[in-house]
This record gives structure tokens, sequence and C-alpha cells, in this order.
């Protein structure tokens, strides 16, 4: 089964971009819906954040690989069309489960370390399973990314007021 993410953070886009191509709760699920009914995804899941959005997904055996950036980039108002469709294109890619893991711990945020993060991608993992629109166990697996995450926090040092990589006091 073939996972792709599809998105723009901060690292791929600027804020007045990623401002434009953010979800609310409604917004996510309608897009969720709309993946699903135009047959570009058979599961998805949106994540947005205030510096990122992206949408996981199983695309069907017969969908065009480009589809779920397109449909991203759709959203993108025409001033700011060139530069994101550059960006949504070029992140389309194999390998979410190991960004998604990333994300959860915090490691793939303006802030490294960030804590908010984790309960977005929990909330959006939440929502997507009571809608139907991605299943418990599906690939990229995020209860277990979830699960990290959460040990990333209690485990170590990262996020908080010092270095991770210092020694300990």
């Amino acid at each position: 089964m073939e996972i792709v993410l599809v998105g723009l953070n901060h690292r791929t886009a600027p804020v007045e971009v990623r401002e434009k191509v953010s979800f609310n709760a409604e917004q996510a699920r309608r897009a969720a819906d709309e993946l699903r009914s135009r047959g570009i995804l058979e599961e998805t899941l949106v994540l947005s954040t205030c510096n990122r959005s992206e949408v996981y997904g199983v695309p069907p055996e017969s969908s065009h690989e480009c589809a779920p950036a397109v449909f991203l980039f759709e959203r993108v108002p025409r001033s700011a069309a060139g530069s994101a469709q550059r960006i949504a294109l070029s992140s389309l890619r194999p390998g979410s489960s190991a960004h998604l893991f990333r994300v959860s711990a915090g490691l793939d945020s303006m802030l490294l370390g960030e804590a908010e993060i984790l309960g977005q991608v929990r909330e959006a993992y939440r929502f997507c399973a009571r809608t139907g629109s991605y299943r418990p166990g599906a690939e990229p697996d995020v209860s277990s990314a979830l699960e990290v995450g959460k040990r990333v926090r209690t485990e170590t040092d990262l996020g908080r007021d010092r270095c991770p990589w210092h020694p300990r006091e």
C-alpha cells in the first residue's frame, strides 16, 4: 500500500502561502470527504496547524500520483499560485510514516520540541477516526506516532528550557 504525503510547512512555504492553505476542523472534515468522494484518496488524514497543512493518505491504484498535490494547490489564491504549485508538488512523496513520527515528536517544528503539535496530531487522528476518513491501524500508524511523541515528551529533555544534547546537571 502506497502512502502519500502532500503538504506545506515552515520549511517549504512562506507564511502567506501557509495561511491560505490552512484548515479549521470543519474544513479538514470537508477536505477529507472531498478527497475520498473525488476518488483522490481512499483514506485521508488532514493535519493543519499554524505552521503546516499536510494531507496523508492512501491513493487508489487507479489514481494519478499528483492528484493530492493538485487538490491542495486548488486552495491557493492565484496571487500565490506559482510558488505554491512548486512547493506542493515537490512535497509529494512516500515516507509519510517517518515524517509523521518527526512531527509528533516535535522534531519538525519551527521551535524544536514544540509540545502543542502532539495534541494537534492527536485531535486530527481522533477526528478522522471518528468520521471514518482514516481507519485505526492504517499506515502511517498514527497511534504509534502519538506514542513516540508522548515518550519523547516524558523521557527526554526535548522541548524543555535547555538543549537536549547537553549532559544532565
